[in-house]
């Protein structure tokens, strides 16, 4: 289905709109009018304008449509009317939803540049630097000297010029939708193509701008050039409704009731789907009713009045508690703010109500042009604040960075829809007090180069909500995340991290850095991760004694040769110890929280009583121990680690690594100390080794040995 056939079939409303369009075109095949006299063709204009601001100047207005008329005379639409009947509709539906002069001055010249003589110069001299820079924003690169690459760099240059000035992309929306609206003289294939740049790109920006009036339209237009055949059951599912009692205004009529008798000034309205909206209903429920066609909007004048609202209708109705949702204390990213509710009509069918007050309800209708000129009293924000700026929102902030690092169009173009098929955003907490705000699904990964840039690359762990967690958790909304940051700036990310990250910044930036690290033969590497006992050390290995003076038994008079240590547990003064007697009149000893200790117990085995002859002085000589050490996978670790064993004078005897699991990773080592006191220093300095966050003594050394 065509979208001119799908604006046949539009809402009354819609209609109307092209009624006026119709003759706004008649009107500007009569000319610009006299010199001083607003121009016929600018007037309906100009009286929508005036309802929003009174004190619009409307000879801008004026002179900015005779220079558009004059500029684009006597070139035409693929239609057959005359060209600046586009221009004219652009800007009548940028008035219609409250934006600014100036705003609807550069939308009557955001074509002059494109397609006329007329310079940028030119439109700075005669209209300021203001609107010369948002007809610069909107104006397309040209083919000859881009190719290929023309559209998604044309996306690129609007998106930075967005980035400076939000009203850039308010026109490029309302070109577009006026654009798809008169699509049908396109040839079907190219209304696939631009319905889908337009599905892909320009509807999830209006969402994003919160502009709800102009993205549920793109939808509806989209919808019927992509998928005609659903939307043509979609329209016979609202045809089939047309002719029947409409029970949502009978709930409407009880709602009015009930807030009069309370007390509380409200308006109340059924707010029809449109027909998108239906078909998520359709699909969702199955079969839609008639409450399914629409839903209650409920308008007040202060915020205390939307929550008097709510506990009427929780009162006097059935309320749907699961429905419920709160978007005046938490707002959306995108500027909405409204409360939802459901409650039981009549006849037991599902009514969703939304409550708001007049500027919500303008606000969640256009978005950032409600704001008027949002630069006008704009004030810079807070550090930390920048998600609050609705001029420089924190998805834009985010797309602006990566976007940087992305030189290739093919890699932007790709990037830059990933990041916008994500459509909900989540606020995280950061341990400084700052907030992170990322896409729905992010991972630590994400986070890390949300708020650090490049130095993500050196982020070896995360806390979250307190708790230890891998790189590759998924957060959630109010998550309070600790990112662990690694001082070796050397460092990089590993290519799991790729499998981790969502975003476009994160997985930029590391692809970029795997790009120019490459991973290291496997010769080398594996020379790199042996443990320092296979390879050259840096002074002799300190004897092993496996017969300790230092432990006396209490029973039976043994020899100091008779009394061991058991390899399991290796004890160390000042540890508790207790001793088993095995075959060759000997005695084994272990530290008493040993597992082993345990299973002896349980098969009966007699204990034998020992002790440290001296555990607090020097006599208690050399010793072996093992240690495990628990850490976040990052290159060098095995090295980083046995250079500090050795800088505390302990040799390693053996050492163990089991395989990395979700960013973690174990080391086992056997150390063979010249004083047990010198343990403690030896594990504080094990623990301070940038990725490990726990050393403990072992139970038992790891299975696999390298």
């Amino acid at each position: 289905m065509s979208a001119e056939a799908a604006n046949e079939r539009a809402p009354r409303r819609r209609r109307g709109r092209r009624i006026d369009l119709r003759r706004l075109g008649r009107a500007a095949l009569g000319g610009s009018g006299a010199r001083d006299r607003l121009p016929d063709a600018i007037e309906h204009v100009a009286k929508v304008h005036r309802a929003h601001h009174p004190g619009a100047d409307l000879d801008l207005l004026r002179r900015a449509y005779v220079f558009a008329e004059t500029s684009h005379r006597g070139q035409t639409r693929k239609s057959g009317g005359p060209f600046i009947t586009h221009p004219l509709a652009v800007t009548l539906i940028l008035a219609e939803l409250g934006a600014e002069t100036t705003t609807l001055t550069a939308s009557l010249l955001h074509d002059t540049v494109e397609d006329t003589e007329v310079t940028l110069d030119q439109v700075g001299r005669e209209f300021g630097a203001e609107v010369r820079f948002l007809v610069d924003g909107v104006t397309k690169l040209e083919k000859v000297d881009y190719g290929a690459a023309a559209e998604p760099e044309t996306f690129r240059k609007m998106l930075v010029a967005t980035g400076n000035d939000v009203r850039v992309m308010s026109i490029k929306l309302a070109d577009r939708l006026h654009n798809m609206r008169t699509l049908g003289v396109m040839r079907p294939e190219k209304q696939a193509r631009i319905a889908k740049v337009t599905r892909d790109v320009l509807i999830p920006l209006a969402e994003r701008l919160g502009v709800q009036v102009l993205k549920a339209e793109l939808e509806d237009l989209v919808f019927a050039i992509l998928h005609p055949e659903e939307y043509a059951r979609t329209r016979d599912v609202v045809r089939a409704h047309a002719g029947r009692p409409d029970p949502l205004q009978g709930t409407a009529a009880r709602v009015r009731a009930v807030l009069r008798e309370a007390g509380v000034g409200a308006e109340v309205l059924v707010r029809p789907r449109h027909f998108v909206s239906v078909h998520r209903v359709r699909l969702k429920r199955g079969e839609v009713t008639g409450s399914d066609l629409g839903r209650l909007l409920v308008l007040v004048a202060e915020d205390a009045d939307c929550y008097a609202v709510l506990g009427e209708l929780h009162t006097c109705f059935t309320p749907f508690i699961s429905e419920f949702k709160d978007f005046i204390a938490v707002p959306k990213f995108n500027l909405y703010q409204s409360l939802h509710t459901a409650i039981a009509g009549e006849g037991g069918e599902v009514a969703e109500v939304i409550v708001r007050t007049h500027q919500m309800h303008r606000v969640a209708e256009a978005g950032v042009i409600a704001l008027g000129n949002p630069y006008a009293a704009a004030e810079p924000p807070d550090a930390g604040e920048e998600e609050r700026d609705p001029t420089r929102p924190g998805w834009l902030s985010r797309l602006l960075e990566w976007q940087r690092a992305a030189p290739d169009p093919d890699t932007f173009w790709t990037s830059l829809r990933d990041e916008l098929a994500q459509d909900r955003e989540i606020t995280v907490f950061r341990a400084d007090g700052g907030t992170v705000g990322l896409p729905a699904g992010s991972s630590c990964v994400d986070a890390a180069y949300a708020q650090y840039g490049q130095g993500g690359h050196s982020c070896i762990g995360a806390r979250v909500n307190g708790r230890l967690v891998t790189l590759s958790t998924v957060l959630r909304d109010g998550d309070t995340l600790h990112l662990l940051m690694s001082p070796d700036t050397a460092s990089g990310p590993s290519p799991d991290w790729l499998g981790h990250a969502r975003t476009p910044a994160a997985r930029i930036a590391i692809g970029r850095w795997l790009a120019t690290h490459p991973a290291p033969e496997p010769a080398a590497r594996a020379a790199e991760d042996r443990p320092p006992a296979a390879r050259a050390a840096p002074r002799p290995p300190v004897p092993v004694s496996r017969t300790p003076v230092a432990v006396v038994c209490d029973e039976e008079g043994l020899a100091a040769a008779h009394v061991r240590l058991a390899g399991c547990c290796t004890p160390v003064p000042p540890d508790e110890v207790t001793g088993f007697a095995v075959r060759g009149h000997a005695v084994t000893v272990h530290r008493a929280e040993c597992p082993v200790v345990a299973r002896m117990d349980a098969a009966g085995r007699r204990r034998t009583r020992v002790h440290w002859r001296d555990p607090a002085g020097p006599g208690s000589g050399d010793c072996r121990v093992t240690l495990r050490a628990e850490s976040f996978s990052r290159p060098h670790l095995l090295a980083d680690l046995t250079e500090v064993i050795a800088a505390q004078g302990a040799a390693v005897v053996s050492a163990a690594v089991e395989p990395p699991h979700e960013q973690r990773v174990r080391h086992t080592y056997t150390l063979q100390l010249p004083d047990a006191a010198h343990l403690p220093e030896l594990m504080r300095a094990m623990r301070r080794v940038p990725g490990v966050y726990d050393v403990g003594r072992a139970g038992r050394p790891a299975a696999a040995s390298l």
